[in-house]
């Protein structure tokens, strides 16, 4: 589908332009002429390149690494987009960086994850568009429309077409057992769940697994695979609990430290991702398969441009 009146306008920051791109074909418009330039000091200048009065425009970045450069970037074109008149401006964040410090895990922490909502919002954004979020509570640091997509349709559809003999899906912890329990309902396979502590941030230690993955395929399922602890010592201690072949997937390749190498030496056949974030060459693995989320969010643009409902997309058969 097309918008030859110009209402339906796609722009991309520099962290994942081949996403922005993708989800500009499958709409059927040209991205945005924009131009994002660095002075000697590291200053970010944005210049965008065409008249964007009176459209609705739709800016993809995801806030991956480096963070702040994205982060600060997206800001700034935001800024640009409401100085240049955009009817509205709608902010698609395939990846949301700070997620995960969503609470007070002790005593003076920061919610940087409020605050960067927060950021976001002042700028000028009217809504945003995310994938995945680390915690569902984030939808609600905003005081704007947040549209929240689902990556787990787009992996059940993948492990439904390599029909799996014996299938169960395991949570690498207690925190992600609504979303491998979406999983298994996709394939229709039971739920086991990895009992973890996590003594300290990217140091983790498992405890045990509550269910049966004895003689199964084990498909390991977490919002983001940083740098792989979690899910290398799980599929150890899959392993060793007698699963027969290990998949792993997740919808955000963060792939930072060591996750290459841990990532291939870990008893894994194939981690499934998906293109949030954009994979750089050093992340390059033969048992890493990459799933495009390009449709989705190219769809769930035109039902919010339309003012459809985007519940629908994740309904049975729609």
């Amino acid at each position: 589908m097309a918008y030859p009146d110009n209402t339906l306008k796609i722009f991309s920051g520099s962290s994942n332009p081949r996403l922005a791109q993708s989800i500009a074909s499958h709409i059927g418009v040209e991205l945005g002429k924009s131009v994002v330039n660095r002075f000697s000091d590291g200053e970010i200048h944005v210049r965008l390149n065409e008249s964007v009065r009176g459209s609705d425009v739709y800016v993809v970045q995801s806030t991956s690494d480096p963070v702040n450069e994205h982060l600060m970037e997206l800001l700034v074109m935001v800024d640009a987009l409401k100085r240049a008149s955009a009817k509205t401006i709608n902010v698609v964040i395939p990846y949301y960086g700070y997620g995960r410090q969503d609470r007070k895990a002790r005593s003076r922490d920061p919610i940087t994850a409020k605050l960067v909502a927060n950021l976001i919002e002042t700028a000028g954004t009217h809504r945003v568009i995310a994938m995945d979020l680390h915690a569902m509570q984030i939808q609600g640091f905003f005081d704007i429309p947040v549209d929240h997509l689902l990556g787990v349709p787009i992996l059940g559809e993948y492990f439904q077409s390599k029909a799996l003999d014996k299938p169960v899906v395991v949570s690498p912890d207690h925190g992600g057992v609504v979303r491998a329990r979406r999983l298994a309902d996709e394939l229709q396979a039971p739920l086991a769940i990895i009992d973890k502590r996590r003594p300290e941030p990217n140091v983790v230690e498992v405890m045990n697994i509550i269910g049966d993955v004895s003689g199964r395929t084990a498909i390991l399922i977490d919002d983001m695979i940083d740098t792989a602890g979690t899910i290398s010592l799980a599929a150890s201690a899959l392993k060793k609990a007698g699963a027969l072949e290990i998949y792993a997937c997740c919808t955000h390749p963060v792939l930072s430290g060591q996750a290459m190498e841990r990532l291939a030496n870990a008893p894994i056949k194939e981690i499934v991702v998906t293109d949030t974030i954009h994979m750089r060459e050093h992340c390059q693995l033969d048992k890493l398969k990459v799933l495009s989320v390009a449709p989705l969010m190219g769809e769930a643009i035109v039902r919010i441009h339309e003012q459809m409902s985007i519940s629908k997309l994740f309904e049975p058969n729609v």
